[in-house]
């Protein structure tokens, strides 16, 4: 059994006064591990990633970290976007270093810690160059590192892998996986794809349509160990695609 180190009791969010974008989101987070948060296109996704990030006041309900309740954001979590969100006039490592110098951090510390997760993500000697000079992937990879070295124990990540191709993408998660046994930091990990999630997660939760309530939670047990196309192929792996493909197909027909 892991702890709880995140909870979401009885959520909702309403937009306008009228509009219901979630319902009634009840969920625990366990510590060092990922969850996906999977679902149709509207049913709240980003908004729920977006509530747990503080960055939008649920309309009922409480968010929890470590049974404490939590309003507006904080250092214990923090955000890689999907569209990267970063400085176009920065380089990367004045990019990676943003979070810690907002903190007041030494600029020798920032650019020491800065240095250490741009090796981790595997862009060493791409430190001076800017955005416009990188590929999709290494964006990406800036990003993921800029979240890193805040070093909250929550990364919260909206779609991060879905504007790169599908190699990358295969490649991002495989990376992924090797950084969070690493660093031990707990993920809630928002996609739409279900491939995606049962290779990732140790819980997808998936939710309705609009208004979105947690319709169920699968935990795939698989074996991660080997190449992604051979893991891909396990029969458990396919049974769990199939099993939540057949759990979403009633909210997109």
């Amino acid at each position: 059994m892991h702890d709880i180190i995140l909870k979401t009791e009885d959520v909702g969010v309403i937009y306008d006064g009228s509009i219901v974008a979630l319902e009634n989101v009840s969920l625990n987070v366990p510590t060092g591990r990922l969850t996906a948060i999977l679902g149709p296109s509207g049913c709240g996704k980003t908004t729920l990633l977006k509530v747990i990030a503080g960055l939008i006041e649920p309309s009922t309900g409480t968010v929890k970290i470590r049974d404490k309740e939590t309003i507006g954001p904080g250092p214990d979590r923090a955000l890689v976007f999907q569209d990267f969100a970063l400085l176009p006039w920065a380089t990367v490592l004045q990019n990676v270093a943003f979070g810690l110098r907002a903190q007041g951090v030494s600029k020798r510390e920032r650019e020491k810690t800065s240095l250490h997760y741009i090796k981790e993500v595997g862009l060493s000697g791409f430190e001076d160059k800017y955005p416009h000079q990188l590929s999709g992937g290494m964006r990406q990879r800036t990003g993921l590192a800029r979240a890193l070295t805040v070093n909250s124990e929550i990364l919260l990540m909206d779609e991060p892998f879905s504007a790169v191709d599908e190699q990358m993408r295969r490649k991002l998660q495989e990376d992924l996986l090797k950084l969070l046994k690493i660093e031990n930091k707990t993920v809630i990990f928002v996609t739409h794809s279900i491939e995606e999630a049962v290779y990732l997660a140790d819980q997808v939760v998936i939710l309705s349509g609009r208004p979105g309530s947690i319709s169920e939670i699968v935990y795939p047990e698989i074996n991660r160990l080997g190449e992604i196309d051979l893991i891909r192929r396990q029969p458990r792996y396919i049974e769990l695609v199939d099993e939540i493909w057949s759990s979403l197909k009633s909210y997109v027909e």
